[in-house]
């Protein structure tokens, strides 16, 4: 594999780091966002209570794009919500789908500002948590994320599509997907990636108690109800003739090429292979509903036992141990937000363990309208200290963590490395022990371009661009106490250095 050096906010250095900027760091202001973008359609069973059978929705999503982007060819993400695999607020949750999931959104106009096309999308919804017993609960939630899964193989589909048959309506480079979930869909983005085939799903916890009249057992998944595993089949079930698939985009190939996972986890390790790609996991160790390493899945809303699933530490481990992530350790990070993982988790490559607040946060990503959610009292049962400034320092953490390994697991070009480029440009940063301001400094014939801050723990701060000039002086007046790192971007590179706000 390709090897890069890259030494992020070296701690103890401060040599330089990458001289490219796009896909590392937010180099877009605006984002424009088109709404609701039909991407497919398919049967969806929230319609049986009232209707008596499952009805045909549309798939929609929502794009964002950076403003005055000139480049031809940008990588996709696919962003799936968190919800429980239902509707808000009936699921009890904060959020419910591509609207009402404020983490979701953040995320992707933050992937667009750093030059990414983000889509972010609903699937189908609808299991029975409330059913009376465990086998019932895990036939209808295998069965929601099965729907998920389709659902984004049909999302990878469209985009596919569009570049072969309509020029590429929206300049996306199809080579370059990324399926990134959130909680609830952090199981479809994980489950995407590595149910390659039907028979994956014939495992024991995955088989109802009922069996055929030759007496052998009956999946809880089959395509012939169902549809195939990549939404192209038709499913009907024989009971009462209803439709529950339809195919979408028949004859492109659902293939993504790197599976991002915010707190979820995956129907069963034993479907991962080495080929399955590399995996970037964000998980809370103390998460109580979805597993960091293995446990029996618990309804959030009833507390009622499911299904035994692995999150993202057992997911990482093997991703790692099968070579998957072997690109990430390849890179030799050092920036400080690896050096926090590490600390949290070893050698696992791909995966941050986040740390809440208290106990039992388990998502403090997540942020809502306290005064106008209605689900906001139990969303502060896991999220106490819950505010859009706390999510905002675990968002910065997700994408400074993200941005890297991203960009070396899609293969977006060569970062550049330059040794002693303080010395070669003259770069003076002073004081270094900043009450209000620092200046920063190079020699006449080598002016900087931009200027990026961040904390100790690698979180994007802020930002000044397009200055090209060899002296800025720093306004950090607003800025806690601590220890902080300046990226300062010339044209032969960047290079960091530190300084301590008193």
């Amino acid at each position: 594999m390709k090897k890069f050096l890259l030494i992020c906010f070296a701690l103890l250095t401060g040599l330089s780091l990458w001289g490219q900027e796009r896909y590392l760091d937010p180099v877009f202001e605006e984002v424009k966002v088109t709404k609701d973008i039909k991407y497919g359609e398919n049967y969806t069973i929230l319609t049986v209570p009232s209707l008596g059978k499952a009805t045909l929705q549309d798939l929609v999503l929502d794009l964002y794009e950076p403003v005055e982007d000139t480049t031809a060819l940008r990588p996709l993400v696919l962003v799936c919500h968190t919800g429980n695999f239902l509707p808000y607020p009936v699921n009890q949750s904060t959020s419910g789908d591509k609207n009402s999931d404020l983490a979701s959104i953040e995320m992707a106009k933050r992937l667009s500002k750093m030059g990414y096309v983000a889509a972010n999308m609903n699937y189908r919804l609808g299991w029975n948590p409330q059913a009376p017993t465990v086998e019932e609960r895990t036939n209808t939630l295998i069965n929601a994320a099965y729907r998920g899964v389709q659902d984004l193989r049909t999302a990878v589909r469209f985009f596919k599509k569009d570049v072969a048959e309509n020029g590429n309506t929206y300049n996306v480079d199809t080579s370059r997907i990324v399926a990134w979930g959130v909680g609830t869909g952090g199981y479809v983005s994980l489950n995407a990636a590595v149910l390659d085939d039907y028979t994956d799903v014939l495992i024991e916890k995955f088989f109802s108690s009922s069996t055929t009249d030759q007496g052998q057992p009956i999946p809880m998944v089959i395509p012939q109800i169902h549809g195939d595993i990549y939404g192209t089949s038709y499913g009907f079930n024989p009971l009462n003739g209803d439709t529950l698939s339809v195919p979408n985009h028949v004859g492109y190939n659902s293939d993504f090429h790197l599976t991002v996972n915010v707190g979820g986890a995956m129907g069963d390790t034993s479907w991962l292979d080495a080929d399955d790609g590399p995996f970037i996991s964000y998980h809370v160790p103390t998460d109580p509903n979805a597993p960091y390493k293995e446990f029996t899945l618990i309804v959030p809303t009833t507390g009622e036992q499911v299904v035994e699933v692995q999150g993202s530490y057992l997911v990482d481990s093997l991703a790692t141990v099968y070579g998957n992530n072997q690109i990430f350790a390849d890179l030799e990070l050092d920036d400080s937000i690896t050096l926090v993982a590490e600390a949290r988790r070893g050698d696992i490559a791909g995966l941050l363990p986040l740390i809440g607040d208290t106990i039992v946060d388990s998502a403090p990503w997540q942020y809502w309208d306290k005064d106008n959610n209605v689900n906001s009292e139990g969303g502060l049962k896991t999220n106490p200290t819950m505010s859009e400034e706390k999510a905002m320092r675990y968002i910065d953490s997700i994408m400074m963590f993200f941005a890297p390994r991203a960009y070396a697991a899609l293969d977006l070009g060569a970062l550049t490395y330059v040794e002693n480029l303080k010395f070669e440009i003259g770069l003076k940063v002073y004081p270094t022990l900043v009450q209000q301001e620092c200046t920063i400094k190079t020699d006449l014939d080598h002016p900087f371009e931009a200027i990026y801050l961040y904390d100790q723990q690698g979180r994007y701060m802020k930002s000044i661009r397009n200055i090209r000039t060899n002296q800025y002086n720093l306004d950090m007046s607003g800025m806690p106490g601590g220890l902080y790192f300046l990226r300062i971007l010339t044209p032969e590179g960047s290079s960091v250095s530190r300084i301590i706000k008193q």
